[in-house]
């Protein structure tokens, strides 16, 4: 049953990717094709026109289908009623955080220069409390946690998830294609404001910023640009701010686990988590 309820996350992950690979026009995930661009190609072999709207309409749908059957699977894992009560609240405000923060995400522009604090607020709500803060504290609640055990797991699975989406942001800049399976220019080929680009910006002397800005609203931007601009992101600082932010909320959420009344099993589990999560491919 407990293994059922936490599958049904991977169905909520699969939503979440499969839109938000429309939303953001990627036409990779995981070193494939994105569903959108698969389905385009399914349609379009059958000589049939409108394959880039079909792609990107059926793949929105299946993410619908994704959405039902996670909350399905969920209730039907053989959870105890009594136990899965505890937990709809927060899946519920999973839920609405991670549309909310798509939509952010959406309004969001890198040449409206909004404030790293910002983009750091998006990301919280759009990915790094669905990622790891929300599914603890669900499966905390299954399990018959008290409040306080279930707010030091938020708080620990808070800065995770941060230390999860600042790393994503530096590999979405200067990450290898081959290991994280996803191009490392789209970012800057979409003008993301994420905390890296911002950083670069606040961190810029005023010639500096004269270039980023220029790149920022460039209408082309070809393979050298895209060099000059990590360069630029590197002499500015903003790399090393970002890997210190990393290894911070790493280690706040390893406080916030010393402090934790669990058994070593789960402690040295959750600390291997944060370790993944802050790490990963490079």
């Amino acid at each position: 049953a407990a293994l059922t309820a936490a599958a049904s996350l991977e169905l909520l992950h699969a939503f979440a990717l499969l839109q938000d690979d429309v939303m953001d026009d990627s036409d990779e995930r995981r070193g494939r094709p994105a569903v959108h661009v698969r389905l385009e190609q399914w349609h379009r072999g059958r000589g049939l026109s409108g394959s880039r709207r079909f792609g990107e309409s059926a793949a929105i749908l299946l993410g619908d289908l994704c959405l039902i059957w996670a909350e399905q699977m969920l209730r039907e894992s053989g959870v105890e009623p009594r136990r899965l009560q505890g937990a709809w609240p927060r899946y519920d405000a999973m839920r609405t955080e991670l549309a909310v923060g798509q939509f952010a995400d959406l309004a969001i522009d890198v040449r409206g220069l909004p404030s790293l604090e910002a983009v750091l607020d998006v990301a919280r709500r759009k990915s790094g409390n669905y990622t790891v803060r929300r599914p603890l504290e669900i499966g905390a609640a299954m399990a018959g946690c008290a409040d306080p055990l279930l707010m030091q797991l938020g708080r620990y699975g808070a800065a995770v998830g941060e230390a999860f989406q600042l790393r994503d942001d530096l590999l979405g800049v200067f990450g290898s294609p081959a290991t994280t399976g996803k191009p490392n220019s789209g970012d800057l080929l979409e003008r993301k404001a994420t905390s890296v680009v911002v950083s670069a910006y606040e961190l810029a002397d005023a010639p500096t910023r004269r270039e980023l800005t220029a790149l920022m609203h460039s209408e082309e931007l070809d393979e050298a640009a895209l060099e000059r601009w990590r360069m630029l992101i590197i002499a500015t600082g903003a790399l090393e701010r970002i890997e210190d932010m990393v290894a911070f909320r790493l280690a706040s959420a390893r406080k916030y686990l010393a402090d934790m009344p669990i058994t070593d099993p789960v402690r040295a589990a959750l600390s291997d988590l944060a370790a993944a999560c802050g790490v990963r491919w490079q």
